[in-house]
C-alpha cells in the first residue's frame, strides 16, 4: 500500500529552522490537494499549510511569515521550510495527500523546538 514518508525533522534552537520533505513510497496519480499537520501531545491535529495542485497555498495564523510550503509536481514531493521555530512549533509534523477521492497520510515527523 503506497504511503507518504516524512524526513527532515529534528531539535532545534528557538529561531533555527528545519526543512520537512514528504515523499510517496510509490506512485500516486492524480494528485490534488496536499498539506502539512501537526500535532503537539495532549493537543489535536491541527492544519499547519497546505497547496493546491495550482500552487496556491493557505497558512495557519501561527506559521504565516515562518513557514513556507512548496511542492514538486514532477515527483509528487512536498516540503515545509520553518524559519523562525519557536518552542510551541514542537510537535509530531504530518505529510497529507488527497488523490481521486483517496487520502494518504504520513507516519509523522517529531520537531521538537528547545534550547
Amino acid at each position: 500500500q503506497v504511503q507518504l514518508v516524512e524526513s527532515g525533522g529534528g531539535l532545534v534552537q528557538p529561531g533555527g529552522s528545519l526543512r520537512l520533505s514528504c515523499a510517496p513510497s510509490g506512485s500516486i496519480f492524480n494528485i490534488g490537494l496536499m498539506g502539512w499537520y501537526r500535532q503537539a501531545p495532549g493537543k489535536e491535529r491541527e492544519l499547519v499549510a497546505s497547496i493546491t495542485n495550482g500552487g496556491a497555498t493557505n497558512y495557519a495564523d501561527s506559521v504565516k511569515g515562518r513557514f513556507t510550503i512548496s511542492r514538486d509536481r514532477t515527483n509528487n514531493r512536498m516540503y515545509l521550510q520553518m524559519n523562525g521555530l519557536k518552542p510551541e512549533d514542537t510537535a509530531v509534523y504530518m505529510c497529507n495527500a488527497r488523490s481521486l477521492g483517496v487520502t494518504f497520510w504520513g507516519q509523522g515527523t517529531q520537531v521538537t523546538v528547545s534550547s
